[in-house]
């Protein structure tokens, strides 16, 4: 075993990962962020443990319609224009995806990370007091009719191939599966055996102190780079000072592209902004998570009220949030909820780490020493306690019951 790993990045893959060392008997691990635990994208996110996400937004088709995406002033799609120069370079790598090969290439990949995220969350809290954290709960996808629902057969029929089948409920069982859908939605497509969490970014931070509780430390700090002696990672170079140690994790995000280019690596990913709405002690919405097709975004009840979340935007890590977006966001939930209401609304924007495939990078870049675990796009809270248990192994030199060609950080170059 190594004698000291660091984690960069206090997520849900980070904290996952530290949880499992410990498990798996490491002596000594620190997580370090410059964020507290679960405050970054961790908190962000729709809070479903969505099993059946197996099928990437590059489908064969995307190059066709995106012109068409950009124009519908009601299609949750933005980019701010000014920072397009900078995403051409990713943008053609990211489309070149969108084939019918390729898409269920990366679905096989998604499959592997997501389709037993309810069983591994629960193996993660296991025994800890974190079990109440985890809810089961179906997965709706609410559609106008049977004519919108059979326009994402191609998608369905990946999802089919993973074994995931929907049940379809029509016309007057809608509403009497859950009576505060607008008339508009007319078919709803209902996954069982899937999850949510009330509180993303409670959860990541009680995670946190599960690891904590196993000996695990925590400090808030920024990495600024690796030092490496005959190309093994020997410490870390904090805006804290340097911290040794022998093994290193790197799970932050849309954030580690910089720290991989300090490997000699450069890895297509970018940040896809994305948005939540939390309606505060709202009434009048779903009783479990629902994906309105219409608007591509997912409404969960959660501890706070309704969240709301979607919307994909190219616009860089710098901008701040766009009114536009959050409108349209707020405009798609009260069309299927037309009897929403709350006592507030609290805004969000946060940084889905995007690569070019669609795919996370899981694995030692070289033999380093240095383990990369991030890059997850729409799947991080799904995903991240199955990475974390992976690269876990990878460090402790555990046996891995995965195939993770898919997933190798040296696949860019």
């Amino acid at each position: 075993m190594p004698e000291h790993v660091i984690i960069a990045g206090a997520g849900i893959v980070g904290v996952s990962a530290g949880i499992w060392l410990r498990r798996m008997g490491q002596a000594e691990v620190t997580i370090i962020d410059r964020l507290a635990p679960g405050e970054g994208t961790s908190h962000g996110n729709a809070g479903v443990l969505a099993a059946c996400s197996v099928a990437p937004v590059t489908a064969p088709g995307l190059v066709r319609k995106a012109p068409g995406m950009l124009a519908n002033p009601d299609f949750p799609l933005f980019v701010k224009w000014g920072y397009f120069p900078k995403l051409v370079p990713w943008l053609l790598k990211y489309l070149s995806n969108a084939n019918d090969s390729d898409t269920r290439r990366i679905s096989k990949g998604l499959t592997e990370i997501v389709a037993d995220t309810v069983a591994q969350h629960k193996s993660l809290v296991a025994d800890t007091g974190a079990q109440d954290w985890v809810n089961d709960c179906d997965y709706s996808f609410a559609y106008a009719n049977r004519a919108a629902f059979d326009g994402d057969a191609y998608t369905w029929g990946l999802r089919h191939d993973a074994g995931f089948v929907p049940e379809l409920r029509e016309g007057a069982e809608v509403r009497e599966y859950e009576p505060n859908l607008s008339s508009d939605v007319g078919l709803l497509a209902t996954m069982k055996d899937h999850g949510y969490i009330r509180d993303p970014g409670g959860y990541v931070k009680a995670l946190a102190k599960v690891f904590e509780a196993l000996g695990g430390k925590i400090i808030q700090a920024e990495i600024k780079d690796f030092d490496l002696t005959d190309d093994k990672i020997t410490s870390v170079q904090t805006n804290a000072g340097t911290m040794p140690c022998d093994r290193a994790i790197l799970a932050t995000g849309v954030w580690s592209k910089p720290l991989m280019k300090k490997l000699g690596l450069s890895i297509p990913i970018e940040t896809e902004r994305g948005y939540h709405i939390i309606f505060e002690d709202a009434t009048g919405g779903p009783s479990h998570p629902i994906m309105v097709a219409s608007g591509k975004f997912v409404a969960t009840p959660m501890a706070a009220g309704l969240r709301c979340a979607g919307v994909v935007e190219f616009g860089g890590l710098e901008a701040g949030a766009s009114k536009s977006a959050l409108d349209l966001l707020r405009k798609h939930t009260k069309s299927a909820f037309p009897g929403l209401k709350a006592t507030g609304e609290v805004e969000w924007l946060g940084h889905r780490p995007a690569p070019s495939d669609s795919l996370p990078l899981i694995g030692q870049v070289r033999g380093s020493g240095v383990y990369t675990a991030f890059g997850h796009h729409h799947i991080g809270l799904t995903g991240g306690p199955k990475t974390g248990r992976i690269v876990a192994g990878l460090v402790a030199d555990q046996p891995v019951n995965s195939d993770l060609a898919a997933f190798d950080p040296m696949r860019f170059g």
